[in-house]
């Protein structure tokens, strides 16, 4: 359950500070030491102003004096520094361990969840929101005890002196904050609205540059890029628009806040004219009542920052409430084997189901292929393997246990997948292959490369095995990265390995080449194939055909070919069209 609502963005904070939670308590008092040696010194300034008014002639009396303010003044800022720092270095670890938790939490749910939202959302909160809150976190402590102490002290000062004249030095505030009040009318609204506007504008934004080939390729660039140019209208104009509202009354609230010597001067000057108050007393009101409100003003001016910091840890621990797979910390019951079976699995994508009832063993060591139409649910019979999601009903078992009784990372051990869709990190190709095994040697992995049929094309890039792959893989083709992909896992050694279509940019010479290799190398191992070439699997121990999520056969090729219509049907459409290409 997302409790995320329940809690304050305080203690949220202070739970992802972990261990350096001591930082802001220090900082706390560092910065407190460096309030009250900043207050000090108006003290001083008194003696002085009194000591001149009273015609004091002594210079050593003024040295001192002075002495004392400018060890004030070092002691302030040199602690003041020292809370910075503290507070930096405690928010710094805050911002760490909240990309740490977010990173792992999407490692943690099913996938189906994960797609749910865009991955350029994703990508601003992680990275972008994320840090947008260090200046907040980092200079709060410090700047809002400093700004919320000073005042206090120097108004208790101020009531001390002549508190008539302090009283009517305040007159301005509670107009000033009539203004203000008008200021932050609908605010909450607004707020809301420019998060709401900006998400818009980043989502689209990563979308369209994502997209950028495709947009090009089929000529949309100008409803794309109108998509884009909404977004950002939208997202200026949010701000412009709450500026504007605001404008007036935030000027006249700024202008009415720190205007005390409006009504302090003309009285202090009657009070001094009654002989109601003296010239020292009359000089340090004045010089007093300059730093009395601004501090409050830069406080009210944190409450915005304050409110978008809740904002953006609203957002990361909506994610970090969000269900995971329901695995065990520790192993339970050992598999026997790597033999995987589906029991009446039922599973579907939000309201729709999918799978409706699957029945289905793949046995330890051998080639096991899923064929059948688009939509069939291959590719989720796939996932559910490979631990993607968990079924809504029914079980997946490995070696006789079922996996939402194995640990995650346990499982994952046991299974490599490659997609149609494959993810090539910046990193250079010899580092993208080695992700698969991240103990295994250069030779481990240029041996991998080999027997994928990799290595040739590896060595005829710029930098061979050094050659960066470019985010996402950008810099090689498409079949260049499934290759590569193919090599990663294969070098993981796993028992079980799942080829999603990961053969279908590949030419039909390295396909082979890719089969051949593939054979090798799964000897001992549980082979899972979705393929729409048909002639690729054709050999394959046993070959289940899938029709709107249910299991319609299932046998040799050789036996569907007699038994299964559906499959006879795709196989002489593949041959048909196998027939052409020759042709």
């Amino acid at each position: 359950m997302d409790n995320s609502k329940k809690r304050s963005t305080l203690s949220w904070v202070l739970e992802f500070a972990g261990m350096n939670k001591s930082s802001y308590v220090f900082s706390v008092i560092f910065a407190t030491i460096s309030v009250l040696a900043g207050f000090v010194p108006y003290f001083f300034v008194v003696k002085i102003v009194r000591a001149l008014i009273d015609g004091e002639k002594d210079m050593h009396f003024y040295l001192v004096q002075c002495g004392i303010i400018s060890v004030c003044w070092l002691v302030n800022k040199a602690f003041h520094s020292i809370s910075t720092t503290l507070s930096h270095r405690a928010t710094f670890g805050v911002l760490a361990e909240i990309r740490r938790r977010l990173t792992k939490k999407l490692s943690l749910m099913p996938l189906g969840d994960v797609l749910e939202d865009s991955s350029g959302s994703y990508k601003n909160i992680i990275v972008e929101r994320v840090d947008s809150i260090e200046t907040t976190l980092a200079h709060i402590v410090p700047e809002l005890i400093s700004n919320a102490i000073v005042p206090v002290g120097i108004l208790v000062i101020m009531f001390t002196v002549n508190w008539k004249l302090t009283l009517l030095s305040l007159i301005s505030v509670p107009l000033g904050m009539v203004f203000y009040g008008l200021m932050m009318g609908g605010s909450e609204e607004s707020f809301n609205n420019t998060i709401v506007k900006t998400k818009a504008l980043n989502d689209t934004a990563v979308e369209y540059i994502n997209g950028i080939e495709v947009i090009k390729a089929f000529s949309k660039t100008k409803a794309s890029y109108e998509k884009f140019r909404v977004a950002a209208k939208e997202g200026a104009d949010c701000f412009i628009d709450w500026m504007r509202r605001c404008n007036v009354w935030q000027n006249l609230a700024l202008t009415l806040l720190p205007a005390q010597l409006l009504t302090l001067l003309p009285f202090t000057g009657l009070f001094y004219m009654q002989g109601k108050i003296d010239g020292a007393d009359a000089m340090l009101l004045i010089i007093l009542s300059l730093g009395l409100v601004s501090p409050f003003m830069v406080v009210a001016g944190h409450m915005d920052n304050l409110r978008k910091t809740g904002s953006i840890i609203a957002e990361a621990t909506s994610i970090l409430g969000k269900r995971e797979l329901v695995r065990p910390e520790t192993m339970t019951e050992k598999p026997k084997g790597n033999t995987i079976e589906f029991k009446d699995v039922h599973f579907g994508y939000n309201e729709a189901e999918v799978l409706h009832g699957v029945n289905l063993t793949i046995k330890e060591g051998t080639v096991n292929a899923l064929v059948g139409p688009s939509g069939s649910g291959k590719s989720t019979i796939a996932k559910l393997i490979a631990s993607f999601w968990d079924p809504d009903k029914g079980s997946v078992t490995y070696g006789g246990v079922d996996i939402r009784k194995i640990p995650l990372a346990e499982y994952n051990k046991n299974i490599a997948y490659v997609s149609q869709d494959n993810y090539l990190f910046d990193e250079t190709v010899m580092e993208n292959i080695r992700m698969g095994n991240p103990y295994a040697s250069d030779e481990d992995v240029i041996a991998a490369a080999k027997a994928c049929g990799c290595h040739d094309f590896i060595m005829n890039l710029e930098k061979g095995y050094n050659t960066i792959a470019g985010g996402a893989g950008g810099h090689l083709s498409g079949g260049e990265r499934q290759r590569i992909s193919i090599a990663r896992a294969m070098l993981k050694n796993a028992p079980v390995i799942i080829l999603d279509e990961a053969t279908a940019y590949t030419d039909p010479e390295n396909e082979a080449l890719v089969q051949r290799s593939v054979a090798k190398l799964i000897k001992g191992r549980t082979l899972i194939v979705i393929a729409h070439r048909l002639s690729t699997i054709a050999t394959a121990d046993k070959i289940f055909v899938i029709n709107d999520g249910n299991v319609e056969a299932e046998g040799t090729q050789e036996e569907l070919l007699k038994n299964s219509a559906l499959y006879k049907e795709m196989w002489e459409a593949h041959i048909s069209s196998k027939d052409s290409e020759v042709a």
